[in-house]
């Protein structure tokens, strides 16, 4: 096989998903020129000659429970202003081709399979997607709905984890966009650790997040105590309606306070609300209120509001990491990739503030190239 034809595998979980649906889409529109490659770290100078498998070499597949054809799914998020006007219809065989590879998830309603089965049905369909595209490795991409956290002494796997058993089964490097256990749980770390993959994870850093990523180290290098530090997120979709499970919105502020405590040293007083609000559809507003102090105790105050897109802010993202992760694979690197914690709320070690994670992209990025 020549160094042209080697094709690179992205198999998403919630591959009908907005964020799985907008990064296909844009991959296919970026690949044929007709948009630019905004958002995508991994399109920029310093990542030039890595070894990045090209765009144009993908080729998406996935679970998922929804029945909704991908290309309906384009053309809604195009109606709702996430994708351009027309752009599903400039790219109909791409979405086509990706919807003829999505396969049903699960565990759905009934099915009575145990955890073992469910791992190794996923992990055959990867495999068979892999094998009949001739594809050089295939990633997997957590981007499905967030789950709850899995209840003490649960019997059961998480979704989440099944689908990541299923990655490692299949050889694939992994990676968890969301903030659902993953590879997380303890009864996976030991497998995740001797399966000789790549993976990264968790928690996409994508809009509220980002922001305070780059605000608390602000504070702390003007040596400016945080007293509190509060926020509201509003958005619909099918991220608003699985964030209105308490147990699922738990789940996502913990990698929202854990971004402060790690920079701050301890989580301020205040909290983060999530509010479900069906018509905004898969647009998002979050803001936030933060009490500090100044010079002689003058107390003061920032507030923040962020109005935008969670995925597509989330797209090139998830495109970033497939690239990197199926390089990292390429050139023999194993286990988890702390070199990835600029994309997340809740990375594998590596350090805490923005700034040194890029400049740990950055070396990753010269590393990948050294290995060529």
């Amino acid at each position: 096989m020549t160094a042209h034809a080697v094709r690179t595998g992205v198999w998403f979980i919630g591959a009908r998903g907005s964020v799985a649906t907008t990064a296909t889409v844009g991959c296919a529109a970026v690949a044929a020129g007709l948009h630019p490659a905004t958002g995508m770290a991994t399109e920029t100078p310093p990542f030039a000659g890595s070894g990045l498998p090209a765009l144009a070499s993908l080729v998406f597949g996935g679970h998922d429970t929804l029945d909704c054809p991908l290309p309906k799914r384009a053309e809604a998020l195009a109606a709702g202003g996430v994708l351009p006007h027309g752009l599903p219809l400039a790219v109909p065989a791409e979405t086509a081709a990706a919807e003829a590879e999505i396969r049903t998830g699960g565990p759905l309603p009934g099915d009575t399979r145990t955890d073992d089965e469910l791992i190794t049905a996923f992990a055959a369909d990867i495999t068979d997607f892999t094998r009949r595209h001739g594809l050089a490795r295939t990633v997997v991409v957590n981007v499905a709905s967030t789950e709850p956290a899995p209840a003490p002494g649960a019997l059961r796997l998480p979704t989440s984890s099944l689908y990541a058993a299923a990655a490692l089964r299949a050889g694939c490097p992994y990676a968890n966009f969301t903030p659902s256990t993953g590879l997380r749980g303890p009864r996976l770390e030991e497998a995740a650790e001797a399966a000789g993959l790549p993976y990264a994870g968790r928690d996409g850093k994508t809009g509220q997040t980002l922001l305070r990523s780059v605000l608390a180290p602000m504070f702390v290098q003007r040596a400016l105590p945080v007293r509190a530090w509060s926020g509201t997120n509003l958005l619909g979709g099918g991220d608003g309606a699985a964030l209105a499970d308490p147990a699922a919105a738990a789940a996502k502020n913990a990698g929202k306070e854990r971004v402060l405590a790690d920079t701050l040293g301890a989580v301020p007083e205040g909290e983060v609300h999530i509010d479900d609000v069906p018509a905004m559809g898969d647009w998002k507003t979050a803001w936030d209120h933060i009490a500090f102090d100044g010079f002689l105790g003058a107390r003061m105050t920032l507030q923040t509001t962020w109005q935008g897109c969670d995925s597509a802010l989330a797209a090139p993202l998830v495109l970033d990491l497939a690239r990197l992760l199926a390089r990292a694979h390429e050139t023999g690197l194993t286990g988890p990739r702390p070199e990835l914690g600029f994309y997340f709320k809740d990375p594998d070690g590596g350090p805490a503030g923005l700034p040194e994670q890029y400049a740990a992209l950055l070396g990753f990025a010269e590393r990948l190239r050294a290995a060529r």
